[in-house]
């Protein structure tokens, strides 16, 4: 009975009826240091005690999350406020679109042959420029005379005293001509002197220093098949390309759009060389000059193809005579010779003396040239079989070993004559409207 009414007493203060207010049981004044107060007069189990304090505090930290929650709200309420304005007043003083602002765009890692080939470009594009050949035409209706574009190309600046080269069929039969830089500045371009048979020529123009940027200059007589190399042009003035590749094949031969005449030692390359990229530079992996871009061979008649290109040793020698001179002086034998295809008839090998006029180096030195006799039956000139040596089969060969000799060399020219062989000392001449 007595622990009943213990523990009817322990348990009053936290029981409560549905309809009735609990009440807190009397305190009672004790003889102890602290309030009597503050302590109800009964005294509490240890488990009850902690249940207690834990309660109290469990309260004292929920007001303490409820304020910081509070405080919490308002900054970051205060933030996003900040942020907003600070986004908009970004977005009034850019002048971006409104979708654009939003795009986050991660920086690209790029390779390390990737970032040589960017710097490549971006180096060597300065020196390549856009050349517009313009035609005179009358206007059938109102007779007016104009200047229409009747082609292009691409070149590249060789020096600082504004020399641009390119090829020769760029610029053939153009009335004026005119060269766009990088920045589309655009100059008058005057022609310094071309070789027809090489299909280089050299303009000039008269623009500030800051714009002329020399390409840098390469040797082409070191490359190897498979060595990679890079075509830059600038088709129809739009913007500039390139194209990689390698080298597919050295010491090609081609013909000269201009005149037929062969070009030797051609550098092959799959770099695609699109139309309007005629006279631009190919360049090794190291950004320098190693041929012209000429020439596209396909078969099946489309733009794509086998590209060519013209060495720049063979164009350094050009230029710098086209610079100093106006003109190439080459030394030629000064004949005129038969078709090929006419001496294989005769069922013969080697080139067919013409004409040798008696004012030319073959003519001084006694070459015998084709003509008829008193019956007006065909006399045979001398058929040439080889000079200093070497082999002559056709015409190419001959202008081949030319090619290899200076104006003044003394060749030893050995001819067929009739049924017999002679050797004939000839001493070359620069003349340039003969072979």
């Amino acid at each position: 009975m007595a622990a009943y009414s213990l523990l009817s007493t322990l348990s009053s203060p936290f029981s409560r009826s549905p309809n009735r207010t609990p009440k807190l049981p009397p305190l009672s004044l004790t003889s102890t240091s602290k309030p009597s107060f503050l302590f109800p007069t009964r005294k509490l189990s240890l488990p009850s005690l902690h249940s207690l304090i834990f309660n109290q505090s469990k309260n004292s930290s929920n007001n303490n999350s409820s304020n910081n929650y509070i405080v919490s709200s308002a900054f970051d309420s205060f933030f996003i406020l900040c942020t907003s304005l600070a986004l908009s007043f970004s977005l009034f003083v850019t002048d971006v679109g409104a979708a654009s602002a939003f795009v986050v765009t991660p920086p690209r890692k790029l390779q390390s042959d990737e970032l040589a080939t960017v710097r490549l470009f971006q180096e060597n594009t300065p020196s390549v420029v856009y050349i517009t050949n313009l035609a005179v035409r009358q206007d059938a209706f109102t007779l007016d005379v104009l200047e229409v574009p009747q082609g292009s190309g691409s070149g590249f600046v060789w020096d600082t005293d504004g020399h641009i080269v390119t090829n020769y069929h760029v610029i053939r039969g153009a009335s004026d001509l005119k060269v766009t830089f990088a920045d589309q500045t655009t100059y008058d371009a005057k022609v310094v002197g071309f070789d027809q048979d090489k299909d280089v020529a050299v303009l000039r123009v008269d623009a500030p220093k800051d714009k002329l940027r020399p390409i840098p200059i390469g040797v082409s007589a070191d490359l190897l098949v498979g060595q990679k190399v890079y075509a830059i042009g600038n088709p129809f003035g739009l913007d500039h390309t390139l194209t990689t590749g390698v080298i597919s094949g050295l010491r090609r031969e081609i013909s000269s759009a201009a005149t037929g005449r062969p070009i030797q030692d051609v550098i092959q390359t799959d770099a695609a060389i699109n139309p309007g990229n005629s006279g631009g530079p190919l360049l090794d992996s190291s950004g320098n000059l190693i041929g012209i871009n000429t020439a596209i061979y396909s078969p099946s008649g489309a733009n794509s193809g086998v590209g060519f290109s013209i060495p720049v040793d063979t164009v350094s020698g050009i230029v710098d005579q086209l610079v100093k001179f106006g003109k190439v002086t080459r030394p030629i034998l000064g004949i005129k010779f038969a078709p090929d295809q006419s001496v294989e008839q005769l069922g013969v090998s080697g080139v067919l003396v013409l004409d040798a006029p008696a004012n030319g180096p073959a003519g001084k030195a006694g070459l015998r040239p084709t003509k008829r006799d008193a019956y007006g039956r065909l006399v045979l000139g001398d058929i040439i079989t080889s000079v200093n040596g070497k082999k002559v089969t056709n015409g190419s060969d001959l202008y081949r070993i030319l090619d290899q000799c200076k104006v003044g060399d003394k060749v030893t020219v050995e001819v067929l004559r009739g049924d017999h062989k002679e050797k004939i000392p000839v001493i070359l001449e620069p003349t340039p409207d003969e072979t």
